[in-house]
């Protein structure tokens, strides 16, 4: 599976992942500041599967409908909160 992290993801997150395809926002090179319907569409020509963000309001800043790329919101974007929400 191809995964791309939205910038605000805590690379933390990446160890997890260890059997997926992952790539950073940086790592990809892309405008430094796109809209989220800009990032969505990137992520989607590039071929990822899905997109995690922490972007809690993406949902409600943009029509998700159709999309062929799967959203994960992660409910921070701070690692130690994020860390000790995997554990449980």
């Amino acid at each position: 599976m191809r995964i791309v992290f939205d910038k605000n993801v805590p690379v933390g997150v990446r160890p997890f992942l260890l059997k997926h395809e992952v790539r950073t926002f940086v790592e990809m090179q892309w405008h430094p500041q796109p809209g989220n319907g800009e990032l969505l569409k990137a992520s989607e020509a590039a071929g990822f599967d899905v997109m995690v963000t922490c972007d809690q309001n993406i949902r409600y800043q943009q029509n998700l409908r159709g999309r062929k790329l799967a959203l994960v919101v992660l409910g921070s974007n701070i690692w130690p909160v994020v860390r000790i929400t995997e554990r449980r």
